[in-house]
């Protein structure tokens, strides 16, 4: 599976994606959907950029008992999405009942991710709040290779984690990584970056980037500097 860049279209609502798409002309570029827009403008969005020609990546992290993940799985599916996540703390008896509602009757289905720690979870954090003892690293690992062998597709991780989660997993199951900055560019709220060409060489398979591209001056020239740094 070919690398690519996925834009993260974080905007308010319909009006806001849709201009900022049509900067791109006749290029489909891959995007991330989350719960921002969709929690504002439903299925429909999806619907809507589908029949635009762009793949997308339907970020929702689903976390809940296996048969709702299930009925809900079953739901995205539908809406012909190419990536969506949920949260590996569900559980391996969540994760499986989250591909059983996304698999088509005619076997096909959309790649599904996993969440491990969010980027916003410490050490501390996940001591304190989580009772979770054990290393962040190690506990990052060990649910990617739950995910793993529950039958899932890959992880959201960290550009630092990537290498290290293809060691753990096999170098076919997917790292989805955001925190992808240009080398010149502003860090952002992220304090541990990489830069589209680093991402590629310790071997993401997909980086997301937001405001790197959504606020430049020129989106469009952004985009193509991330293609030709991370993909071509």
């Amino acid at each position: 599976m070919g690398k690519d860049v996925i834009i993260a279209c974080d905007f308010s609502g319909k009006e806001q994606v849709m201009s900022f798409l049509d900067k791109f002309g006749e290029k489909r570029p891959f995007v991330k959907i989350g719960m921002e827009l969709f929690y504002a403008e439903g299925p429909q969005i999806v619907k809507q950029l589908k029949s635009r020609g762009h793949k997308i990546f339907l970020d929702l992290k689903l976390h809940d008992i296996p048969n709702t993940v299930k009925k809900a799985m079953s739901v995205l599916s539908s809406l012909d999405v190419d990536i969506c996540n949920l949260h590996a703390a569900g559980t391996s008896r969540m994760m499986e009942a989250a591909i059983e509602g996304l698999t088509r009757p005619d076997g096909s289905r959309p790649l599904l991710i996993a969440v491990t720690q969010l980027t916003s979870t410490d050490q501390q954090s996940m001591e304190q709040d989580l009772l979770i003892n054990r290393p962040i690293d190690e506990v990052v690992m060990h649910y990617a290779l739950t995910a793993k062998n529950a039958g899932l597709d890959g992880v959201v991780c960290s550009p630092l984690e990537a290498e290290r989660v293809h060691s753990v997993c096999g170098s076919d199951f997917l790292t989805v990584t955001p925190g992808v900055r240009f080398a010149d560019g502003d860090k952002g709220d992220q304090r541990r970056v990489m830069t589209p060409a680093d991402a590629k060489q310790i071997g993401s398979d997909y980086i997301v980037v937001g405001r790197p591209i959504t606020a430049a001056d020129d989106p469009v020239a952004a985009y193509d500097r991330c293609v030709a740094e991370f993909v071509d």
